[in-house]
């Protein structure tokens, strides 16, 4: 039960009065708690991409860059285009940039990269997890299709607080 409220804290962040790129960064890393990549090692880097926002980079690299958690090192990088996109472990693709979710979505797949996107429909359309907003709630789509496509495995807890499609 502590895992899930682990896993819903971020959810229901908005009450604080959060920025949306905080609550955003937080969840991010809450789920990496939660879903397993194939041949992971704690020796690596865990890396996560940001295409667009600045806000939910520079709260990624703030709270979570160069640092370690559990097993897993962490390294945020920014990427200017779908071109850039290095091997990273999480893309995130910010609500501005998602007109180039299908070049990104080309771009890793075949990898075991979560695609993480902030606009409706693009849980549909392949991103691994989907934020959207219910009236003031923020809540998360996860697109089990696109996790088994990667590779992923996501723990029951994350999928029982998500909705699934």
């Amino acid at each position: 039960m502590l895992a899930l409220a682990l896993v819903a804290l971020p959810l229901f962040a908005s009450s604080q009065n959060r920025p949306i790129h905080e609550i955003h960064a937080m969840m991010i890393y809450n789920f990496t708690k939660y879903i397993q990549w194939p041949g992971y090692e704690a020796s690596q880097d865990f890396v996560v991409g940001v295409i667009g926002s600045d806000d939910v980079f520079n709260t990624l690299n703030t709270w979570y860059g160069n640092q370690e958690r559990g097993n897993k090192k962490f390294v945020i990088k920014k990427f200017g285009s779908p071109g850039e996109i290095q091997k990273c472990h999480i893309i995130y693709v910010a609500k501005n940039n998602s007109k180039q979710f299908d070049e990104i979505k080309n771009k890793v797949g075949g990898n075991p990269t979560l695609i993480i996107t902030d606009r409706p429909g693009l849980g549909k359309e392949g991103s691994g997890i989907n934020f959207v907003t219910e009236g003031n709630k923020l809540s998360i789509e996860l697109n089990q299709a696109a996790l088994d496509a990667a590779n992923l495995k996501v723990s029951s807890q994350l999928t029982s607080i998500a909705k699934v499609i």
